[in-house]
């Protein structure tokens, strides 16, 4: 038996992209049904898990849309679609005003700018992932319960699939729900919310690494790309595709859970030299541990490079953070080698003794030159200096990629619409959230942040469909269990 649904909208994915688009869109008057995979009431998602920050590129949303679009611009070194940067740079600080319309509350959570809109109650860096009742969850439960209020519905346990299509434009959703029943749904317009497909190995070991296993999941592990796979079986384009965002954890965190999300090793990365297992740099550390995470992917093993740095380092940008690497990588168990002299330090570590100690002293060599641009690869310090590693003791610190969502994904315009391969849109077809790709990647992989990207994304996609939707056409149908239909006002058929 098929179960069918019928609703103006029919959205895929209940995280922060699917409930912006799912909630606006009621509240203008469409009928709204959101089928997440799931079937726990507070469902585990990036959205649940967030650190909860609304910035742009680790910038403010205060300021005029123009700023905010050149630090798209430059953080994306000018890869990002022109019509994605407009959409953020215009309602970035919209999206906070609407979602505390929705009684979603904020706070200032430290100094800078980018600060200034962190969800409340905040989510604090600590050991594993305490999660319930602050920031992300505490916004989900917010925007379903608005959702109710304007008789929109979550299905739970129900997996879309496929994508309906006639005629070139998308009409609705199949799928299979919780113990193995197929559904259907027409709807007037989809938008897939579903998130990255920063869990699944096979699309990691395609686009992003030749070793998943060796990534560490730092996330809900629950980001398939269920929705890029059948947007492109429709004839959608797929864009930036191989960049995603995440930190440097310990190696340690691959067997350790207490090592994720928190603490990082992104501001001793920054700050000293990056080799790996020939003793080598692998990259300009400069940049900082996004680039750094998406540059160690791309190694034959993404587990094999080390962060080297002396005591002054371990002392200055390695108690940066309130959860920094020291100590509170090696309380929780992270592997660190220590020694009095970089060659007892390569014994201890594996690492080429004499490869290590020309890498060091040509790194010395060129901080004390001021002319780190000669180093290979070159090294900047457009976040942070470069420490010298000359006081002993010596440490050799083993990490790993954590991947939290990945960049790249269905391409679409600034009304969030997808587009085939032409660059056309397709009828009826939207996407929003870490689904899409087109906003953040680039050379150096440039974070522009995935709060705002959802949020964002999907009442651009609810307000066009809202705006084509034709009145009096909604479908005027009762949720019940028997699988009878009543005629009552802006509700879907269930």
């Amino acid at each position: 038996m098929t179960m069918r649904y019928r609703c103006d909208l029919a959205v895929m994915g209940a995280g922060l992209a699917g409930f912006a688009a799912a909630v606006r869109a009621a509240e203008q008057g469409l009928s709204v049904l959101v089928f997440e995979k799931l079937t726990d009431a507070q469902h585990i998602c990036n959205s649940r898990l967030t650190g909860g920050i609304f910035h742009v590129a680790l910038h403010g949303l205060v300021d005029p849309p123009a700023l905010i679009a050149e630090r798209i611009r430059n953080a994306t070194g000018g890869t990002a679609e022109p019509a994605l940067v407009d959409a953020v740079s215009e309602d970035a600080l919209r999206l906070v005003r609407w979602l505390q319309l929705q009684g979603i509350r904020f706070m200032k959570s430290g100094r800078e700018p980018w600060q200034d809109f962190t969800l409340a109650p905040p989510a604090l860096p600590q050991f594993g992932r305490q999660w319930k009742g602050r920031a992300g969850d505490v916004m989900l439960l917010t925007l379903e319960a608005r959702l109710g209020k304007h008789d929109g519905r979550v299905l739970r346990g129900h997996r879309a699939t496929r994508l309906a299509m006639q005629d070139g434009r998308c009409t609705g959703l199949e799928g299979e729900a919780a113990g193995g029943t197929s559904f259907s749904v027409d709807a007037g317009a989809v938008v897939v919310a579903d998130g990255g497909f920063q869990a699944s190995h096979s699309l990691l070991c395609e686009h992003i690494t030749p070793q998943p296993a060796h990534l560490k999941q730092r996330n809900a592990q629950t980001g398939m790309g269920d929705a890029l796979s059948m947007a492109r079986a429709v004839g959608a384009c797929s864009i930036g595709i191989g960049h995603f965002y995440g930190h440097l954890l310990s190696r340690t965190s691959l067997d350790n859970d207490a090592l994720w999300p928190f603490p990082w090793a992104d501001d001793l990365a920054r700050s000293s030299i990056v080799v790996g297992s020939d003793g080598h740099r692998i990259a300009d550390e400069g940049i900082g541990g996004v680039y750094l995470a998406n540059q160690i992917a791309k190694l034959p093993d993404p587990a094999s490079t080390f962060v080297i740095f002396d005591d002054a380092t371990w002392n200055g940008p390695g108690r940066l953070r309130a959860m920094s690497a020291n100590p509170y990588m090696t309380d929780a168990g992270g592997k660190l080698y220590s020694a009095s002299t970089l060659s007892e330090l390569a014994a201890i570590s594996g690492l080429p003794q004499h490869a290590l100690a020309a890498e060091v002293e040509s790194y010395n060599a060129a901080i004390a030159a001021n002319d780190l641009a000669r180093l290979w690869p070159p090294r900047s310090e457009p976040k942070s200096a470069a420490w010298p590693i000359r006081t002993g003791p010596f440490h050799a610190l083993p990490i790993v990629p954590g991947i939290t969502y990945t960049m790249g994904g269905i391409r679409i315009d600034g009304d969030s619409r997808v587009l085939d391969t032409n660059g056309s849109p397709i009828a009826g077809l939207y996407a929003a959230g870490a689904a899409t790709g087109g906003l953040e990647g680039g050379p150096r992989s440039g974070y522009v942040g995935g709060l705002i990207k959802a949020g964002v994304t999907g009442l651009r996609a609810s307000e066009h469909i809202a705006g084509k939707h034709v009145a009096g056409g909604h479908i005027n149908q009762s949720i019940n269990t028997t699988g009878d239909t009543h005629g009552r006002s802006r509700q879907a058929t269930v």
